[in-house]
C-alpha cells in the first residue's frame, strides 16, 4: 500500500505551515489534518474559472486570480481566455511557485510562462487596494480561493478579504457588471448575507469535487456588481 510522502513544508507569511505530498502520481496541500488541495479533486477549482466565464459573456476578461495553489483555476482561465485576456495571480508565497515549477512541473506545464499571465507575489488584498486607488486597472472578474472558505484558516489576516469592508472594496475593484467568485468548501450563509449587504447581486452554486458528479460538494459564490 502506498503511503504518502512528505515533499516540503512552507510557512504562510503571518500564517500557518503547510506541507506538500506524494501519494503515487498525485500531490496534496494539507493544513494539519485539512487537505486544502489534490491534484484528485480539482473540478470544482476549475469550474470557478469555467462557471465565472461563463457569466462574463467575455472572451477576453482582465481576471484577478486569489492564490495559485496548484493552478487548477489558472490554467481553467487561460484555457478559455482569448489572447488579449489577462489573468493576474496573487500568491503569498513564492515557495508555491516554486512547488509548481520543481515536483510539479508536470502538472503546471506552461502556465506560468503564459503571456496572458501576470503572476504577482503579494497578498491579493493588495491588489484590490490597488485598483481602488488607481494604481492598476480594475477588473473584469475577481476570483478567490485563498482558503478553505471565506474565514482567514490558512493566514488570519485574509479574514479582511471576509468582512464586509473588505467585499465593498472587492465590489469597487470589479468594472460595472463585474464578478467576484469565491470557492468553499462549505455553505456559509452568514458570508452570503455580507456580500448582499454590500449590495451585490449572489448567486450560490454547488459544484462536485470530481467532474463524473462524485466527491465532495462546494460552493462557489458568484457576486455581481
Amino acid at each position: 500500500m502506498l503511503k504518502r510522502e512528505l515533499i516540503d513544508t512552507l510557512q504562510i507569511p503571518d500564517g500557518e505551515t503547510l506541507e506538500l505530498f506524494r501519494h503515487g502520481r498525485d500531490y496534496m496541500i494539507v493544513l494539519g489534518h485539512n487537505e486544502l488541495m489534490s491534484t484528485r479533486m480539482r473540478f470544482s477549482e476549475e469550474q470557478l474559472a469555467d462557471l465565472t466565464l461563463d457569466r462574463l459573456g467575455n472572451d477576453n476578461p482582465r481576471m484577478l486570480i486569489g492564490g495559485y495553489g496548484m493552478g487548477f483555476t489558472l490554467r481553467a482561465a487561460l484555457a478559455r481566455m482569448g489572447e488579449s485576456g489577462q489573468a493576474v495571480v496573487a500568491e503569498i508565497s513564492d515557495k508555491i511557485v516554486e512547488w509548481a515549477k520543481g515536483p510539479m512541473a508536470d502538472l503546471t506545464g506552461n502556465c506560468l510562462s503564459d503571456p496572458r499571465l501576470d503572476l504577482k507575489i503579494c497578498d491579493v488584498a493588495a491588489l484590490i487596494d490597488d485598483a481602488n486607488d488607481g494604481t492598476c486597472g480594475k477588473f473584469d472578474a475577481i476570483l478567490l480561493d485563498v482558503d478553505n472558505g471565506p474565514d482567514g484558516m490558512v493566514r488570519d489576516a485574509n479574514n479582511r478579504i471576509y468582512s464586509r469592508t473588505g467585499l465593498a472594496k472587492a465590489r469597487d475593484a470589479l468594472m460595472p457588471g463585474g464578478i467576484l467568485a469565491v470557492w468553499s468548501a462549505a455553505p456559509d450563509h452568514a458570508f452570503r448575507k455580507r456580500m448582499q449587504d454590500v449590495k451585490l447581486d449572489v448567486e450560490e452554486w454547488n459544484v462536485r469535487s470530481r467532474p463524473n458528479n462524485k466527491g465532495a460538494h462546494h460552493i462557489i459564490w458568484f457576486a455581481r456588481r
